[in-house]
């Protein structure tokens, strides 16, 4: 019984402490690295492909959520990205019609942000090493274009294969 008292008092005294904390919850300045992306885009891919991303922030501004649509092939995913101050990094999470789920972390690295997933084993099929580690980055970026890579690694991350080249531009 004493322990249980112990234990809802020290729960009580963390609470309260949090309650009196004058930070609002993502109010780090890194928390806005993604407002770059906030906002309506046409994207454009392979020079001839045309997709449209909606980015906004909700949930009292500390989640950015992207809804994509690729209208040729009705492909469409959504991603939930948010800063974790805790950890000091991005943390992102994509889903899609067909089935895709992905996570990624990470943050700036000089004028780029750089999301990456963790290295998992795939069929020697995709890569002989059987591992891959696969990263997205926003770069170029500029208040109403910016350019955005996906990209694959089988060495760790020594060097990177670009995938999927999408070029974003803010709908007027």
């Amino acid at each position: 019984m004493r322990f249980v008292c112990v234990l809802l008092s020290s729960c009580f005294s963390i609470i309260c402490l949090s309650q009196t904390s004058n930070q609002k919850p993502c109010s780090a300045a890194e928390a806005s690295q993604f407002d770059f992306w906030v906002g309506d885009w046409e994207l454009t891919w392979s020079d001839t492909s045309h997709g449209t991303n909606h980015v906004e922030k909700i949930f009292g501004n500390c989640t950015v959520h992207e809804n994509f649509r690729d209208p040729k092939t009705n492909f469409l995913g959504q991603s939930w990205s948010v800063y974790n101050a805790n950890y000091k990094q991005w943390q992102q999470t994509w889903v899609d019609n067909q089935g895709g789920y992905i996570t990624l972390t990470g943050g700036m690295a000089g004028d780029s942000l750089v999301l990456t997933t963790a290295e998992r084993t795939v069929p020697a099929s995709i890569s002989a090493s059987g591992k891959l580690t696969s990263r997205m980055v926003y770069y170029n970026i500029k208040p109403d274009l910016f350019d955005w890579s996906w990209e694959s690694s089988t060495d760790g991350g020594k060097t990177w294969k670009q995938n999927w080249l999408i070029h974003y531009k803010r709908k007027k």
